[in-house]
């Protein structure tokens, strides 16, 4: 895979890219290889005022597997006909290009992006919204995929798409795995919205500081130990040591969704853990993730992948890693 870089780059967004793809081929993972390219070859100032050694220009990108955009607080956000035309290239043969950030107004400036879907930081997206009118700007995602044209929202989101894109090309085994790694969350689902916390002194009755964000890390780590059981939201609550109705509000302001929907996301991250790892029957697996049937399971597994626990599990062990090439 290759990150494309301007000056000016993220190093944040850097250090995401190299966390997330870094070789954990130890821990049974696929082996993957990263490589920086940028306009011109030497030395590139970041955001911060880092100095990176440039040693590929964007002509590498053309063999690339997946092509990554990187923020950058560079002015204009244009590319060069060079960049353009590798990433081009590239998508037309048939690589992910993903883009997070001011980097999707990179991708949007290729023309891959007309007629489709696509998100940026919330505070940007008028501005590429005005830019780029064929575009439909999807400004409250956290990232949006279009098959091989994946775009995310600001900063941390773009930890969101590339674990969703490892989970996409990989399973959610890779995708947790390297998540717990980065210590951070492993799902967070595309249309989830931005949480924005009141200001200081605008407390709400669901407000519980640090001792409430403690209990509520404890209700994850029992209801996820315990999938196969009819969990309801009361009985979330009733183990928070909270009214119901309060639960349900902090939980939705500290997770930005509600405790339903977390539930099923879980069981369904577990689904499909088992159904990659796992030759038990599907009906077997429904049950061990706490869904009441198979066709449940089915049903779900539609509106998330649009295909079959047995079709999910079928592409798996079929599937084919990037190459360990850039």
């Amino acid at each position: 895979m290759v990150a494309y870089v301007m000056p000016g780059a993220s190093s944040f967004g850097l250090s995401v890219v190299a966390n997330m793809f870094v070789d954990r081929t130890a821990m049974g993972l696929p082996a993957f290889d990263l490589t920086v390219c940028g306009d011109d070859l030497g030395c590139l100032r970041t955001d911060i005022g880092l100095v990176l050694q440039v040693e590929h220009r964007p002509e590498v990108m053309k063999g690339a597997d997946l092509v990554i955009l990187l923020p950058s607080d560079s002015r204009p956000l244009r590319l060069r006909r060079p960049a353009r035309e590798a990433i081009t290239a590239a998508h037309r043969r048939g690589a992910i290009v993903a883009a997070y950030d001011t980097g999707t107004f990179l991708l949007a400036d290729t023309g891959l992006l007309a007629g489709r879907r696509a998100t940026t930081d919330w505070s940007l997206a008028g501005q590429l919204a005005e830019r780029h009118p064929e575009i439909d700007v999807r400004s409250e995602s956290l990232y949006v995929d279009e098959g091989r044209l994946v775009t995310g929202a600001g900063a941390a989101a773009g930890m969101d798409m590339l674990l969703h894109l490892l989970r996409r090309e990989h399973g959610t085994f890779v995708s947790t795995t390297v998540a717990g790694e980065a210590m951070v969350t492993s799902r967070r689902e595309s249309g989830q919205v931005y949480y924005v916390p009141a200001p200081a002194g605008q407390a709400t009755q669901c407000d519980t500081g640090d001792h409430g964000d403690a209990r509520l890390a404890d209700v994850l780590a029992w209801a996820a130990a315990r999938l196969e059981q009819r969990l309801s939201v009361t009985d979330l609550a009733r183990h928070a040591l909270m009214s119901p109705r309060t639960f349900a509000r902090h939980f939705r302001a500290a997770m930005g969704t509600t405790p339903h929907a977390w539930l099923r996301d879980q069981r369904l991250d577990r689904a499909e853990e088992l159904l990659e790892a796992t030759d038990l029957p599907i009906r077997t697996v429904a049950h061990k993730v706490g869904f009441r049937s198979d066709g449940v399971l089915r049903e779900q597994f539609m509106k998330r992948h649009g295909v079959s626990p047995r079709a999910y599990r079928h592409a798996h062990h079929r599937r084919s890693p990037w190459r360990t090439g850039s």
